[in-house]
């Protein structure tokens, strides 16, 4: 288990503090993890470990308590026993009915400090902005970004380069338990698979009561192997009308939404940068974990420009990015990423192995005529920064702190 500082950093300074710390994410993302992270912390200030109440609503031991006034009743009995703060721990509190009440009952009635966790993007909006309006905070958990990896990969094969490193990323991703098979391919594909089911059936099946699967399954397989590409859901609908099959644009946005509750995909619209505004049609989408597409799909190596765009867009959200395409003309920035009072432009690419791709790949960002960092991004190793664009190497750039 490695220490996740990057969100530990976060985190740290609501520690005891009077607001609910809400932890979303995948499933497997390593939320459940986190909250060991944040319990370890608390022990080394000196916080008893008889103060933490701990539930994981996924194990059917508990299944009992997945009702807000049965978890309440239980909640109130623990308290008795329990001399100074209590700190509660819920891992998947979605799964319990009417949690938001429950949740918010424990904040008025005890002295307390809960945290949370879910696995779907909807836990806070609806009632949960009515009872808990301004009262919580959230932090998203992603998969292993190629920094966390190397590190816990290097622990287990400490004589490998970063670029052979990069390699295993490249065909693994980031998905926390791989460690426990050791990376071994087999199994983790195996493990991936899995988890992707899982998370189609629980998350987004069951969650939304989908009754076509298979059409589930294959737009999440089309849009997959189209991860970074523009489409809208009129496009996808002309797709299927191509191989007989009649679908309606708006059963395609249904279904792309709950892949996105489900963190199974991120959505990133386009931005006019000449006409400064957002257009509402053609987004790019992208994958939470690229391991996850090579178990299920395969093709991350024969379209490995895709993936280290979706590598490159996950790593801009870990950072606390908000990430637009950029469009200039006839010409597509891959990222432009936006964070208070900071914005950078970024372009992927694989191998800038000749004068046009150098030209076409740097040449997206003439008509940009501010100060903001610019960035080429690419596998080669040789530096061919130019006219004040940087060029970075992927693995360099992922592995730096700071991108200003």
């Amino acid at each position: 288990m490695i220490k996740r500082e990057a969100y530990l950093s976060r985190i740290r300074p609501f520690i005891g503090k009077d607001l609910i710390k809400v932890l979303t994410g995948i499933r497997r993302s390593g939320k459940s993890v986190m909250l060991e992270l944040i319990q370890n912390e608390l022990l080394a200030k000196g916080i008893k470990s008889s103060q933490f109440v701990k539930f994981n609503f996924e194990d059917l031991n508990n299944s009992h308590l997945c009702t807000a006034k049965a978890l309440h009743q239980e909640i109130g009995k623990k308290m008795k026993a329990i001399q100074g703060k209590t700190y509660l721990f819920f891992d998947e509190i979605q799964e319990v009915t009417d949690w938001e009440k429950c949740i918010n009952s424990f904040r008025v009635e005890f002295d307390c400090d809960i945290y949370i966790t879910g696995s779907n993007a909807k836990l806070l909006s609806g009632e949960l902005a009515t009872y808990l309006a301004g009262r919580y905070v959230e932090f998203v958990v992603y998969p292993f970004s190629f920094a966390e990896f190397s590190e816990i990969y290097s622990i287990c094969f400490p004589k490998l380069q970063t670029a052979e490193i990069f390699k295993k990323y490249l065909i693994l991703g980031g998905m926390p338990y791989l460690n426990h098979l050791g990376y071994l391919e087999n199994p983790s594909q195996t493990y991936l698979q899995d988890l992707f089911n899982s998370v189609v059936l629980k998350d987004i099946v069951k969650r939304n009561k989908v009754r076509d699967i298979d059409l589930l399954e294959r737009i999440i397989a089309y849009v997959s192997s189209n991860i970074g590409t523009i489409f809208s859901a009129t496009s996808i609908s002309k797709y299927f009308k191509s191989e007989n099959r009649v679908v309606a644009s708006e059963t395609i946005i249904n279904y792309l939404s709950y892949c996105i509750d489900a963190f199974l995909f991120y959505k990133t619209p386009r931005q006019d940068l000449q006409g400064k505004k957002l257009l509402t049609i053609n987004e790019k989408y992208y994958l939470v974990d690229h391991g996850i597409r090579e178990a299920v799909y395969g093709g991350n190596a024969k379209n490995i420009n895709l993936t280290l765009e979706n590598i490159v867009f996950m790593e801009a959200l870990r950072r606390g990015y908000k990430i637009t395409v950029g469009k200039a003309g006839f010409k597509e920035i891959d990222f432009i990423c936006e964070k208070a009072n900071n914005k950078l432009y970024i372009q992927v690419s694989y191998l800038l192995m000749s004068e046009e791709t150098l030209n076409r790949e740097f040449s997206v960002f003439d008509s940009i005529q501010d100060n903001y960092p610019k960035y080429v991004v690419s596998m080669d190793d040789f530096d061919m920064s130019r006219n004040g664009i940087k060029h970075r190497n992927i693995r360099d750039f992922l592995l730096s702190l700071d991108w200003n």
